[in-house]
């Protein structure tokens, strides 16, 4: 049961990933609208990550890579909270229409939880359901 839970969990995290990436790069006014001030280069930034979201997706699909990928991902969404952060804190309107903190607020709690996702779905980890050693 664990292995068919896993495997979907992984299969619907490369098809987040993979529409992610495919949107960092033919979309990117949004993500380069949350993106900190402080990035250097924020148009190629956004494109780096646009790929690395699509490479990710593909690495958890081949499994000499997965793990590798799970690592990379959860690194990527570790990296790119600050652009979250700067999204709910300055209020950030994408399209015109800004988001309430019944967006942030739980998309910035979740965060750690879409960082494990990447970590356990590639078999990176396997917390929390490992049996304790006796």
């Amino acid at each position: 049961m664990k292995d068919r839970v896993r495997t979907a969990l992984r299969w619907l995290l490369a098809l987040a990933y993979g529409y992610a990436g495919w949107a960092h790069l033919v979309r990117p006014t949004p993500f380069l609208a949350i993106t900190p001030p402080w990035v250097p280069q924020p148009d190629m930034v956004v494109a780096v990550t646009g790929m690395a979201e699509i490479l990710g997706a593909i690495g958890l699909m081949i499994p000499q890579m997965r793990k590798a990928a799970g690592w990379g991902l959860a690194l990527y969404a570790l990296c790119v909270w600050p652009a979250n952060f700067h999204h709910a804190l300055a209020n950030i309107a994408i399209g015109g229409e800004t988001l309430s903190w019944w967006y942030h607020g739980p998309r910035l709690a979740l965060q750690p939880a879409i960082i494990w996702w990447a970590l356990w779905a590639s078999g990176a980890v396997e917390w929390p359901f490992v049996k304790a050693a006796k």
